[in-house]
């Protein structure tokens, strides 16, 4: 080749691709932030629905606009028969997040706005998905294992109902607080997979529904959102906390990958970890049950001390959503519950200022070279 090289960056690692004001880690405090507001504080200070305000349109609402946001989400969340019926016909032994994604593929096709992507009619699109998804992704739960599906309550608050679409009941207090922060934490990462995803599939002209359900599909990987099922699955291969550091040390041997550690955004550790944590430790407290936080305590030890490599929010996310008794197939569709604001905040950002996403390549194949006819190929 006479072209020189170009400096490719795999993974796009350490490009810029565009411009966001919808979040970013800040290096002075290492926390990540929406809106200009560090996610521990909205953590404390903010419920799921103010945050996902917050993404939507930039600041926090005042308590009408909150009472407004809330009555327009809980009046979306039942599914048409049509889709339940759907949903079926699902194989029982489907992925929740195969069921979750063909759930929004075809309330794309069913929404009375499907073609319309001004950014009015995508606004009303994503208030229905952040409402429906939950009520599809329990249902799609519920059927698997035989159970009817639960009709969703309006009376309920977003975090409140999803329990009650999943088990039938809501739970104490304690939990529905570390649950909403888990949404907190979940709902928004900047220019991720998924997210830069959806805002590829938003660049073409598509629809809101086709972004997010390619955003689904994204987040499935166990390199991504996957991941949170992928340390529960892991957590249980270890007999409990005493065993925990050996266990880590043969992986160490096999120069296998530990999941749920490391984040290539983070250098001094993810800042939403800490308030994870400190939720999932109250998980283990309410339920009684403290193998799965000590064994996770000793294998961030002994990362930190053998790799200093420090865990991600999947780290103590997994454990926490499996003290709050969800199946573990369960926890990647959750996080599509939560991400769905964010996706959605920056399906709206790319359309306001859209131009096509379309990289270049560097070929490093054969050069260019005639056919020969079928009679002479050896």
């Amino acid at each position: 080749m006479s072209e020189a090289t170009p400096d490719i960056k795999k993974g796009l690692v350490g490009v810029y691709a565009d411009v966001s004001a919808i979040s970013k880690v800040m290096p002075e405090t290492n926390s990540l932030t929406y809106g200009g507001y560090a996610v521990q504080d909205l953590c404390e200070e903010a419920s799921f629905e103010e945050v996902a305000y917050l993404l939507w349109h930039g600041e926090l609402p005042n308590a009408a606009q909150l009472k407004a946001f809330q009555a327009e989400e809980r009046a979306n969340r039942a599914l048409s028969p049509a889709l339940l019926r759907v949903i079926r016909e699902m194989p029982r032994d489907a992925h929740p997040m195969d069921a979750v994604r063909t759930a929004v593929s075809f309330m794309g096709m069913e929404d009375p706005e499907a073609g319309d992507v001004s950014d009015a009619a995508q606004r009303r699109k994503a208030m229905r998905l952040l409402a429906k998804i939950p009520t599809a992704v329990a249902a799609a739960n519920r059927l698997s294992k035989g159970l009817e599906p639960v009709a969703p309550d309006p009376a309920l608050p977003y975090c409140e109902n999803f329990f009650q679409v999943v088990f039938g009941r809501v739970p104490q207090p304690e939990v529905i607080k570390a649950f909403d922060v888990s949404m907190i934490l979940y709902a928004e990462h900047t220019f991720n997979a998924s997210t830069f995803t959806a805002r590829t599939v938003t660049s073409t002209g598509a629809d809101i529904h086709g972004a997010i359900a390619a955003g689904i599909a994204a987040l499935k990987g166990p390199l991504h959102g996957g991941a949170n099922e992928a340390v529960m699955h892991m957590l249980k291969e270890i007999p409990g906390p005493n065993e925990a550091a050996s266990w880590l040390e043969g992986k160490f041997d096999h120069k296998a990958l530990v999941m749920g550690f490391g984040h290539r955004v983070y250098k001094s550790g993810d800042s939403r970890v800490p308030t994870m944590t400190k939720y999932a430790e109250k998980m283990a407290e309410v339920v009684g049950d403290r193998r799965w936080m000590e064994t996770s305590r000793v294998l961030a030890r002994v990362m930190l001390e053998k790799k200093k490599i420090h865990p991600n929010l999947d780290f103590p996310a997994g454990p926490a959503y499996y003290l709050m008794g969800f199946d573990i197939p369960l926890f990647t569709p959750i996080f599509v519950c939560s991400r769905i604001t964010g996706w959605a905040a920056h399906v709206f950002e790319q359309g306001a200022d859209n131009r096509l996403i379309r990289p270049l390549s560097w070929y490093t194949g054969v050069e260019q070279r005639p056919v020969k006819p079928l009679s002479e190929r050896g």
